[in-house]
């Protein structure tokens, strides 16, 4: 396999003009989840998208869209801003810049940006996720973290999903 290089991301705030991109992303990442979820599409061949919506217009939620040059790579959702704890809601890459470092920079750029403390949720089932978020944590916060599983709300045939909790310094 061939790798590619991808240029430096850019981590930007999604405005209104990039939301169509970020819907486009969307599909791609509940398809991803499904997988962990068993989650099927909707009869119109449609998934659940109303955290999109959230996230460009609910108080207390922030977007950010990913770039590698002019091409889209990801997107991220946070929540919680306007509460003690932020909450990484949504981070998604696309399959095509995985496993080249885009992730870590993304989500090291999302989560400085909010300097506190943090949580993110990741289904145990996700081996992938089960070895980035750790270390995620561990560049972030050292030691310093924590993780537990809680159920999935409204949710008791899913299996629970694992959750980091850590705190971000601000920048120096």
């Amino acid at each position: 396999m061939t790798e590619t290089f991808l240029p430096d991301v850019i981590v930007r705030p999604a405005t209104p003009e990039d939301r169509p991109t970020v819907e486009r992303l969307w599909p791609m990442f509940r398809h991803d989840l499904s997988e962990f979820r068993g989650a099927l599409p909707a009869p119109d061949g449609t998934f659940r998208s109303e955290w999109v919506a959230s996230a460009f217009t609910e108080p207390g939620w922030a977007p950010y869209l990913m770039t590698c040059g002019d091409r889209p790579v990801g997107f991220a959702f946070v929540r919680g801003l306007d509460r003690p704890v932020r909450v990484l809601n949504s981070f998604f890459v696309v399959r095509g810049a995985r496993r080249q470092g885009v992730g870590l920079q993304a989500v090291r750029e999302v989560l400085l940006r909010h300097p506190g403390p943090w949580e993110i949720a990741f289904q145990h089932d996700n081996p992938a996720a089960v070895r980035f978020w750790p270390r995620v944590a561990r560049e972030l916060a050292g030691d310093a973290w924590t993780r537990e599983l809680r159920p999935v709300p409204d949710r008791p045939e899913v299996p629970p999903d694992l959750w980091i909790s850590f705190a971000v310094r601000a920048r120096a």
